[in-house]
This record gives C-alpha cells, structure tokens and sequence, in this order.
C-alpha cells in the first residue's frame, strides 16, 4: 500500500513537471478534432475521447492529489458523456472559450517568463482557431477563408508544437499556480463576445467574414479602452473603479454611517457588554435583518426572530450570527465581515480599557501598601537603632541613653500616628512642620550608633517638611548601610550646604557605583532588589517630588556615590 502511495505520488510530481506538454498534446489533439472528426461520426467520438482525457491530466481547477466531490465527478461525466454522444459547432465554440479563458486565468497568475510564453501561445491557437474556424462554420462562410486552408490546417498547429520543446518552471512545492477567477471569466466572456458578436454581424449584414471579423475585433477593442480609461482616469473624475468600490462599501448599509454610529457608541458605553448590546441593536434596526444572536467572552444574548437564512462571522472572541429575510450576496458576505471585524475591535478595544481600569485601581491599593510599608519599615530600623544602643550601652552611659530615647520616642510616636492616619484616610496629605536645625539634630541622633559622619557649616532657618525628609533620609541611609555590610571599609557622609542659591543634603558613600541600567531606571520605576523589596527609592522619589523637593543621583563613580536631596524655596 506504501508502495503504491509513493508510487501515484511521483506520478503526480511527473504530470506537474510536464503539465505543459499535457496541455500541447491536448491542442493538437483538439486540432485533430476540429479538422478530421468534428463531422465524422467514430473518428469524432475518439478524438474527442482523447482530447477530454488530456485535458482532464491537464486542468488547473483541481488538483491531482485532491479527493474529487460527487458534484465535481458529476460535471466532469456530464460533460464527457454530452460531447461524446452530442458534438456541434456551437458546444466547441463555447468549449474554445472556457479553454481561452482558462489559459488566460494562468497567464496572470504565473510569474514565470517561460510558463507566460507557453500559455500566450495556447491562448493564440484556441483564439485564432475560434475566429478562423469555428466561427466561419457557424456562419457558413469558410469560403471567404478559402485561402487560408493551409495556413490554419498545417502553420496554426506549430504554435502548440513548440510548447512541446519549451521548459516550463515549476513551482519548489510541486502545486500548480492559483488560478485567477475574475480574469478567467472575463477572458471567457470576451471570447464569447467575439463569438456571438460576429454571427450577429455576419447573419445581419452581407458582408466578407474578414470584415466581419474586423468589426468585431476593433469594436471590442474600443469598448475595452474605453472602459479602461474610464476605470481609472487621470481627470477630475474619480472613475468607475471608486464608484465600484464605494458601491461594494454601500450594499445593505451605507459604510459611513454605520462606522459613524459604532464609533458613537464607542464613545457613550463604558463596558464591553453594553457596547455589544448596542451594536446589536444598531444591527437589527437594518430593513433586511430579521434578528441577530452573539457571543462575546463569556456574554450572549438574542435579539429579533430567527430566520431560516443564517449567517455566521467570527472576529477573535467576537462572534454573531445574522438572521436575514434573504440569503445574503456574496459582497454583502464581505461587507458583513468587515464591519464584525471593526465591531470586535470595539469590543477589544473596550476590554482593554476596562482591564486598565482594573490595574489602575489595583495599583492604587498597592501604591498605598508599599509606601506605607516602607514607612513601617523604616519606624523599626529607628527602633532598632535605639534597642541596638541599649544593648551596647554600658552602666556609665545610662543616663546619655535615657536623654536619647527620651528626646526620639515622641518623633518615633509622631511617625507612627502619621503611618496609622495615612492607613487610615490614604488621600489626605498631613505634614509635620519642624526647623531645619531641629530635625538635623534629630537625624543624628537617631543614627548615632551607626558611623555615619554629618557634615553641615550652615543650617537653614527655614522650615522643612519632616515626615518627607525622614522617609527619604532614612531609605537613602539603611541603604547605604546596608551596602556597607556587603562591602567593608565603606565610609558614610551626610553634608548639608548650600548649592546654587538652595540648601542640599548629600548622602555619600565610597562603595562601588551601581550598574548604568540600575541607575538610569532608579526613580523611573521599581527596581529588583536583594535586600528589600526594590521600591524605596522610587516611593521616596514621588513623596519628595509632592513636597517640592528633588531626589537625584548626583555622582556614581566608584568611590563617591552620592545622593543629593534639593530643597527648594
């Protein structure tokens, strides 16, 4: 069974290969036919036999490797059984034009030099043989073309000849090109045209059938470079091809207004499914729509009465399905789907929207968290601190001890109450005023233990914003200290100056810089952190920002890492 299969599968390979020598076998069979058997019973019936079957190897519409279906197997019986039993001059005058306008289909469709060549030239001897020959038989006035007997019977047949000795190219995955429809039919029906058209001619008028071919030929011609002009002018007008095309945009529904009145419910619904439910609506209310039923996500619903014309269309997680009082036109198929498409990206564009309502109300909450976190945070590493001195204090020092807690639990109690109405009412902003001296002396108390240097030869009378600048003093600080424990020898310095007509306050360090990526993203966003949960700077950034100060990286060398808070006026 193997065998076999690979066997009809390099068969079907060969007959691809060679398909242009099937189809020069099959015209000069067809020629054969045309001017030995046509009106001889037998030898009409065998020629015809023969040129079927190579146009059936040959034929462009199914492929070899395809399962054909009982319609298809029908015509193609049908149609051998008519020719073989019933054979006139006007069935090969119409079978001439399907062939014409099948090679004409192929010549469009085909990139390849060659593969045009060969089948110009087929379309050559299908329509000189129409003009030359059929058509005069229909007319009775092949005696007019008495002198060309030898150049149609004998020179004509060379054109598929020397298909025979031409290589075509093949495609690499051994299918045959896509068959242009629209160019198919037309070229069939230009070949009917000249048909139908020169009999009417010649059975009108008493004329030379050269003439009448010339009519027909040249009037034809002028009609198609009319409408070719017409098509698509280089005047003012904007030509049949836009009218088509706003023609095809305006079947059932006018384009504009629909899109119009979608983009208007765009606007006014808020939700996903109050937008569908909209469009839905706006559906129905078209004359030729009985009902419409949808699924969107997990929404559905039904509105109108069904119909026995039903009509599916899908777009992502948007589906509908349309109930007509009609079938509905292809075109009006197309147009349809466009207009799904525009509505589910509506309805994506609103789910989305609704996500990042979602997100953004959840940030909010976690925004809240996180800052109130670090605050608590840094409350405990102040109350460490103290517990770290009264551990390493001795019986001498008591009394330095108990003036240092006494002076910092009262900030410590102001802080915590602040954490607990910020835990409270996240929205309303509470400051706590304090001198600038007062709170510097604070700071060092409260970091007395832990070898930090401060430096400061003025202090400003001004007054300062405290709860700001301890969280952000106290995230600038544990993480200097925190990084002095990974690296040793580190010396830490807090300096107060004067910079540019504002007060600054320097935290230093002399550890190694941070990587250029950590330190371009710094106060962007959150940044991963070892050691913590990465969001402090960021926060302490945005809390100095709302207070009117400024949080930048001054200097990232190794070295010399210094963080600079601006105060402003």
């Amino acid at each position: 069974m193997l065998k076999m299969f690979f066997n009809y599968h390099k068969i079907n390979l060969i007959l691809i290969k060679n398909s242009h020598r099937v189809l020069a076998l099959m015209l000069l069979s067809l020629h054969a036919f045309l001017i030995l058997g046509i009106e001889k019973g037998y030898l009409k019936q065998t020629l015809f036999l023969a040129t079927y079957a190579l146009f059936l190897l040959w034929q462009p519409i199914w492929r070899s490797t395809e399962k054909l279906s009982l319609p298809a197997l029908v015509l193609f019986i049908g149609v051998g059984i008519i020719g073989f039993f019933y054979t006139s001059w006007w069935l090969t005058a119409l079978w001439l034009a399907i062939l014409f306008g099948l090679l004409g289909g192929r010549i469009f469709s085909d990139e390849a030099k060659a593969n045009r060549i060969i089948h110009i030239l087929a379309a050559s001897y299908l329509l000189s043989m129409l003009l030359l020959w059929v058509v005069p038989k229909l007319l009775d006035a092949f005696n007019d073309l008495e002198a060309a007997t030898f150049v149609i019977r004998y020179c004509i047949p060379l054109l598929p000849l020397s298909i025979l000795f031409i290589g075509n190219q093949a495609s690499q995955s051994g299918q045959l090109p896509v068959l242009d429809f629209f160019y198919t039919l037309l070229l069939m029906l230009v070949a009917l045209i000249l048909v139908l058209g020169s009999y009417a001619i010649g059975t009108l008028n008493t004329v030379n059938y050269i003439q009448v071919m010339f009519i027909t030929i040249f009037s034809l011609a002028f009609v198609l470079m009319a409408f070719s002009l017409l098509w698509q002018p280089s005047t003012r007008f904007s030509g049949v091809e836009l009218l088509m095309s706003r023609y095809l945009l305006s079947i059932g529904m006018p384009f504009e207004k629909w899109v119009k009145s979608i983009a208007s419910l765009g606007e006014i619904e808020s939700t996903p499914n109050g937008f569908v439910q909209a469009a839905m609506v706006e559906m129905t209310s078209l004359p030729w729509v009985s009902g419409v039923s949808w699924l969107a996500d997990e929404t559905q619903g039904k509105l109108g009465e069904s119909s026995k014309h039903q009509t599916n269309f899908s777009f992502k997680d948007f589906h509908m399905t349309l109930h007509t009082n009609w079938q509905i036109s292809p075109a009006l198929y197309v147009h349809v789907k466009l207009l799904t498409q525009i509505m589910g990206e509506f309805y994506d564009a609103k789910r989305r929207e609704e996500t990042l309502r979602q997100n953004a109300y959840m940030q909010a909450f976690y925004e809240t968290g996180s800052r109130l976190t670090h605050d608590i945070k840094n409350i405990l590493q102040s109350v460490g601190t103290l517990v770290s001195a009264a551990e390493q204090t001795e019986d001498k020092d008591n009394v330095a001890l108990l003036q240092l807690i006494r002076k910092q639990l009262p900030v410590l109690n102001q802080r915590i109450a602040a954490t607990l109405d910020k835990l409270k009412a996240p929205n309303e902003e509470k400051k706590r005023i304090e001198k600038m001296s007062a709170w510097w002396k604070n700071l060092q108390l409260r970091h007395t233990q832990d070898h930090i240097e401060f430096k400061a030869n003025e202090l400003p009378k001004q007054e300062i914003n405290a709860e700001v600048l301890d969280s952000v003093l106290d995230n600038l600080l544990n993480n200097a200290l925190e990084k002095a424990k990974y690296q040793p020898d580190t010396l830490i310095t807090v300096e107060m100056h004067q910079d540019n007509e504002h007060f600054c306050i320097d935290v230093t360090d002399t550890g190694k810089a941070m990587d250029a990526a950590i330190a371009h993203d710094l106060f962007k966003k959150h940044i991963a952190s070892h050691n913590g949960l990465g969001v402090g700077l960021y926060h302490a950034a945005q809390d100095a920002k709302q207070a009117g100060y400024d949080l930048s990286l001054n200097s990232n060398v190794n070295g010399a890492v210094r963080f600079r808070v601006q105060l402003t006026d």
